[in-house]
């Protein structure tokens, strides 16, 4: 069954889900640092990896999104061989110890990562599921 969890979607859904896990390890290290002073919050940078996979124009192998209006932006879904970055903000300060995290903001974060990492396993669900189905199972 491994073979069958190898395509380009799969592969997709995998590396999502460990980039929101990386995410959320993040976030609850910032929530944990609250109060240490001169602590500078960090936070995953996907825009980098999106901006890369939107530029490539040679790619050897690409799956389409479907737009559904001309206003959707257009991607492709394949390996950019670009990691999520782990980005740590320098030049804010929130508080008098000039610790930077903001803990209502963190958790807010917190909760839509928790949100999108949901919705990952549950298209991986689907998808095993779909799999299983056709391979004879009910």
């Amino acid at each position: 069954m491994t073979t069958l969890l190898t395509n380009t979607t799969f592969r997709l859904l995998e590396s999502s889900m460990d980039a929101t896990a990386l995410r959320q390890r993040v976030l609850a290290n910032n929530v944990a640092n609250v109060e240490t002073p001169n602590f500078k919050r960090s936070d995953v940078d996907f825009a980098q990896v999106l901006n890369n996979q939107m530029n490539q124009t040679n790619q050897a192998f690409a799956i389409e999104a479907k737009r559904t209006d001309p206003r959707h932006i257009a991607f492709t879904a394949a390996g950019t061989g670009h990691d999520p970055r782990v980005v740590t903000d320098e030049t804010s300060v929130m508080n008098n110890n000039k610790n930077n995290v903001d803990i209502d903001s963190e958790m807010s974060k917190v909760a839509e990562n928790q949100l999108s990492y949901y919705t990952l396993v549950q298209q991986a669900n689907y998808d095993i599921k779909h799999l299983h189905t056709a391979i004879g199972g009910r």
